[in-house]
């Protein structure tokens, strides 16, 4: 049955525009401009999600993103507030926190089980026995969160820009838009901002049917969208308040980081919800959600209401509800309903009973409400259960009061007090630059709303107009030194100080996100946290997604009860950013990273390469169509060890080093010695840091007796140059440092048929005589000067050749084409990086992590403990008596069908993490899948199993084998195949 009502005067809908999604597998109608949960009242769905730690039954609650109770998900997006969503058209819609969806919810069953789960119990429970902790773990990790995270979500890319104003003003409610207008007809440039779709505020809903209101909304909302020095951005969010008035704003397009000169906050109030017994069943709504359903979306909220109120809006939702077509059985007043004003006596008239100084007790219902107990109030504010009389009603409604939503003003730096005339917070002093205005401000008539608002603006005017340059363009307007906050605001309360009644079989419920009922908290109170901070820690009041904005206030009440402190004197907790959840993709933001390309970067497109990031380089991952890559990356690693293969490797750190103390800097900066290096040769280089941990590793050669050239790692080329150049400085050293990184380009021939290429090209001598393994000779390539290194960290014979920026290319194809008779192949990073871990050559940052010395990786012949100083040195010399870790070989069986093991995979031994997987792939030459893993030294030794935790969580039985685990003597990359036959 629907709950549509005829067409209301400000109706957000579209009817003309009909959508069709789906919730759990069920068609659902909506409208255009329809939310979820609008949409799913309107088709008589009431349960729209389950309660986090009861999984309870939930329905609409606030109807303003201000709760959770109405969380979905879909195939490739989770987290949707249903409150606030548009209607995503032609979807299956998931409810967040379910298993076996809201209807037949399998966890449902814990709600009986809440007498055994009180506040505190995860604190206190799963810790003996021991031996059956890891059950209640994989429980608790299985049952916990709100939703699913997937790989497969598309992406999505949102950007951020900078936006400047003279006036920013938070809220486009009566009192901000009145202050928007009156700053830009007096000059101001003034971006207005509101988190709905639609400007107006409680005009368009709370004041939606009194005529009162008509003129001031027409002239309001007409000057706003007018006004060419105003700026109004809807949808969107001030996400939070940072320093010099810098506001992040997110919206539909994404964040615009906002610097205002002046800041308004006209933010309004989030209504607050009464403590009942079942006060959280499926048609409990506050006051302006039934309010919202009815003015925006025309839907029905119920067909009998029970109203709670304390104040005169909730007289004016009774008339709203009353217009709708809802059956008002009975008005409870917590008060006198004389106080209430003149709508308290038009709805005595129409003949509703109003149950003056009475409260709720109960409500009752399976999935949904069904009935609810009145009774009356005693003179001590507690309620007579002996007078206990119970109401039939599918609808409670609850307008008890109001909490600020001062969020932006606590982060500026406001200093708030609670008014024990309004009974809200309300702000004391503010900092520069920042006013408050409307009913954050306590100013809750219409009209003095929007003269509070004219006055905030008046005061923001003349600090601009004082800070202004001598044309004026800002004049002050009106009287602008009266900044009374207090001038306008309302000398009734408008919030019962104690809309909380206990009940001896609890589920009164304090907070909705975290399932606390009163009796949580009042037992944490007595526990000891007895300061709102430790209380908000220890029961999580206020921590759930909805940070507390329905649960803050009566906590505050709660704790300030059992002190017997009044509520300035018990204190509020921070509020931090951000006010409404965010995006992940919004806050990442567009990427800004820089992408480097190598010289050949277009020859490895031309050659169909699948590119991945290499730090801040794009490098090719193998050549070929992303489905083939396991087997274009097998074709590669053979051609390499077959044949011949060509690599990019330009993303190396390239750097010279001259001078006279030269060899004195490169000593001290390696663990290696280096003041022995001959002339014409290379070194391996092991850099540590003063803790004696791997940073990086490259290549040292020497090309002259003060002149060194050297490799870094590519993710580390710019940190080894300017620790290079720091120790030069502090070491007082006569040495010149030139990074060369971007002006070099470099390719790495590999391969058995590497010199016979090679040889056809240079015009050197490139036998085993005239150039040994690790060599270093500059020569030219047809005509192309280029240095040469003769390198082996593929484990075959190989030329690491370097050459200018501009040549790069036109090496590259000269190589390939002159390589064609040799069976030449361009190869990319995933089979280099197999090739390497075959020989056993580790990757810095891959196989080592920030705790990884030398001894752990089995290179202590990398380690020169007797040269007289070197980084690290004192360090090593202590860590050298033993490792705690230990990098081992292992592989699995020929034909492993088992889950796939991959990096950074634990291993498992006897129930303990003792290590983790740091590389590993197929291994052709092996024809099995091998690795390396940094384990604890107690658990390496050859031939031993290594149980390691795959995919899924299932143990995969590895064996610990030596490296490397090819051409174990090096034969290979010393000398070229045919040399090896004929030898």
């Amino acid at each position: 049955m629907s709950s549509r009502l005829t067409p209301q005067p400000f109706e957000w809908i579209e009817r003309a525009r009909p959508l069709r999604f789906a919730l759990e597998g069920e068609a659902v109608d909506a409208l255009q401009g329809d939310c979820i949960s609008s949409a799913l009242w309107a088709n008589g769905v009431r349960i729209l999600g389950r309660s986090f730690k009861y999984h309870r039954p939930r329905g609409i609650f606030s109807l303003a993103n201000h709760d959770i109770n109405a969380l979905f998900e879909y195939v490739d997006d989770t987290h949707l507030r249903g409150d606030v969503t548009p209607v995503p058209a032609g979807i299956n819609l998931t409810a967040c926190n379910t298993l076996g969806g809201l209807k037949q919810d399998r966890y449902r069953w814990l709600d009986q089980l809440s007498p055994a789960l009180p506040v505190g119990f995860y604190y206190k429970v799963f810790h003996k026995p021991r031996w059956l902790f890891p059950f209640w773990e994989r429980l608790l990790r299985h049952t916990a969160g709100l939703g699913q995270v997937r790989s497969g979500w598309r992406r999505r890319i949102t950007p951020k820009w900078y936006e400047h104003c003279d006036l920013l003003v938070i809220g486009a409610g009566p009192a901000g838009m009145a202050a928007a207008l009156t700053a830009a007809e007096a000059g101001a440039d003034v971006i207005l901002v509101d988190e709905h779709p639609h400007i107006g505020g409680s005009l368009d809903y709370q004041w939606a049917n009194d005529a009162g209101a008509e003129a001031p909304r027409t002239a309001l909302k007409q000057g706003v969208t007018a006004h060419p020095r105003i700026r109004v951005m809807t949808a969107t969010v001030a996400a939070g308040y940072y320093q010099d008035q810098w506001v992040p704003l997110a919206g539909p397009a994404g964040i615009a980081k906002t610097r205002s000169r002046a800041l308004i906050v006209a933010t309004g109030v989030i209504e607050q919800p009464a403590v009942f017994r079942n006060n959280d069943l499926p048609g409990v709504m506050l006051a302006s959600a039934a309010q919202r359903l009815i003015a925006r979306y025309a839907v029905k909220p119920c067909e009998r209401a029970v109203l709670l109120l304390a104040n005169a809006e909730g007289y004016r939702a009774a008339l709203d509800l009353q217009a709708a077509g809802v059956e008002l059985i009975a008005v409870v007043d917590l008060g006198e309903p004389a106080e209430r004003g003149p709508l308290a006596s038009e709805l005595a008239a129409t003949g509703v009973e109003i149950l003056a100084h009475h409260g709720l007790y109960a409500a009752s219902g399976k999935d949904r409400l069904s009935a609810v107990s009145v009774a009356p109030l005693g003179a001590d504010g507690s309620l007579d259960d002996t007078q206990e009389r119970w109401l039939r009603c599918d609808g409670v409604i609850l307008s008890v009061g109001w909490a600020p939503a001062a969020h932006l003003l606590y982060q500026a730096g406001a200093t708030l007090g609670y008014s024990k005339t309004l009974e809200q917070f309300v702000p004391l002093e503010l900092p520069p630059g920042i006013q408050a205005a409307g009913r954050v401000n306590g100013v809750f008539e219409l009209q003095a709303q929007i003269e509070d608002g004219r006055r905030a603006a008046r005061v923001a005017l003349a600090e601009l107009a004082a800070a202004t340059n001598a044309a004026g363009e800002i004049k002050t307007s009106g009287p602008a030194s009266n900044n009374d906050l207090a001038q306008y605001r309302d000398p009734n309360a408008h919030s019962h100080p104690w809309p909380i009644v206990a009940h001896p079989k609890g589920k009164n419920f304090v907070d909705l996100d975290e399932d606390l009922q009163l009796k949580d908290l009042l037992q944490a109170a007595r526990e000891g946290f007895d300061n709102i901070e430790l209380l908000k820690r220890f029961s999580t009041v206020g921590m759930g997604p909805s940070q507390g904005k329905h649960a803050n206030m009566n906590a505050i009440r709660v704790l300030a009860k059992v002190l017997g402190k009044d509520i300035d004197e018990t204190g509020s907790t921070t509020a931090r950013p951000f006010y409404h959840p965010l995006r992940l993709d919004d806050l990442a933001g567009r990427r800004f990273r820089v992408h480097q390309r190598s010289a050949l970067h277009e020859r490895h497109e031309q050659a169909g390469a699948c590119f991945m990031e290499a730090g801040a380089w794009q490098r090719p991952e193998f050549y070929g169509k992303a489905e083939q890559r396991e087997v274009r990356v097998r074709e590669e690693v053979e051609a390499v060890r077959g044949a011949l293969g060509l690599i990019d490797v330009s993303t190396l750190g390239k750097i010279e080093v001259l001078g006279r103390d030269a060899a004195r800097l490169l000593d001290a900066a390696y663990s290696m010695r280096m003041t022995t290096l001959k002339l014409g040769m290379t070194r391996y280089a092991l850099m540590v840091d003063e803790a004696g941990v791997i940073v990086d590793d490259g290549i040292v050669g020497r090309l002259g007796e003060q002149h060194y050239y050297l490799t870094a790692t590519s993710s580390h080329a710019n940190a080894t140059y300017r620790s290079l150049t720091r120790f030069a400085l502090e070491w007082g050293l006569q040495v010149r440092l030139v990074n060369r990184t971007g002006q070099l380009s470099a390719m790495n021939l590999a391969g058995p048929n590497s010199r016979r290429l090679l040889a056809e090209l240079v015009d050197i001598d490139l036998s085993d005589d005239a150039f040994p393994y690790l060599g270093l000779r500059e020569a030219t390539i047809r005509k192309i000067p280029a240095r040469l290194m003769r390198v082996g960290f593929v484990g075959e014979l190989g030329y690491e050749i370097h050459a200018p920026y501009h040549r790069g290319a036109e090496l590259w194809d000269l190589l390939m084409r002159k390589g064609q008779p040799y069976g030449i192949r361009p190869f990319g990073v995933e089979a280099q990086r197999r090739l390497r871990m075959e020989k056993g050559h580790i990757i810095v940052g891959q196989d080592t992590d920030g705790l990884t010395t030398p001894f752990e990786v089995g290179m202590s012949w990398a380690v020169h403990l007797k040269k007289l100083f070197f980084v690290g040195q004192r360090s090593l010399q202590i860590l050298k008596p033993g490792t705690a870790r230990s990098l081992v070989g292992f592989e699995l069986q020929p034909g492993h069908g088992w889950p796939e093991v991959a990096e950074c995979h634990l291993v498992i031994v006897d129930g303990d993490i003792r290590g983790r997987v740091t590389s590993v792939a197929f291994s052709p030459a092996r024809g099995r899948i091998i690795g390396m893993a940094l384990v604890d030294s107690e658990v390496a030794g050859l031939g031993r199993t290594l149980p390691i935790r795959a995919t899924d969580g299932v143990l995969v039985t590895a064996t610990q084998v030596a490296m490397p685990f090819y051409d174990p003597d090096g034969l290979r990359q010393q000398a070229d195949l045919q040399r090896q036959e004929v030898a």
